[in-house]
């Protein structure tokens, strides 16, 4: 497998925000023609996607894709829910830590590699109230010193 292109379609910054990202894994996923149509138009939106694993099988809910303009008898459900592929030892690994308290699986990206679309999924931990203003003192500290080393430099 060459070097192959990755075009960003969709990206969910509020996951960062919200979760303690630890595990990485990327997945297929099971699409129609006109959903990829449509993604390749990037109308696609995972701000309140979540993911669920039911019989050991991986499904990503509430993931957007708008209705491809002219698929008409052929588009489905902009939400119905949509099967992710992933190896049988990755799901079974998640399983495991979804188990454990605190801990669910957000999708982070959906993405074309080369001609497929795949979704970056992680295992993330929920942040705490006081977890999410630590962090965004720290983007403030950062930002002001960004501003101060510019003044400093500029002047």
């Amino acid at each position: 497998m060459g070097k192959e292109s990755i075009k960003l379609i969709a990206n969910n910054k509020k996951a960062y925000h919200d979760y303690f990202i630890e595990d990485k894994y990327e997945a297929g996923i099971c699409l129609h023609g006109t959903e990829v149509k449509s993604l390749r138009m990037g109308k696609c939106s995972i701000k309140e996607a979540f993911i669920r694993i039911e019989d050991g099988e991986v499904f990503v809910y509430n993931m957007h894709i708008s209705p491809y303009e002219k698929g008409n008898i052929f588009n489905k459900d902009p939400l119905r829910v949509k099967k992710l592929m992933l190896h049988k030892s990755e799901i079974n690994k998640l399983l495991g830590k979804m188990t454990e308290k605190g801990y669910t699986v957000v999708p982070l990206q959906v993405y074309f590699k080369g001609s497929l679309v795949k979704v970056e999924i992680a295992l993330a931990k929920g942040k705490k109230l006081y977890d999410k203003r630590n962090d965004i003192a720290k983007k403030d500290q950062r930002r002001e010193a960004e501003k101060e080393f510019k003044i400093r430099n500029l002047g």
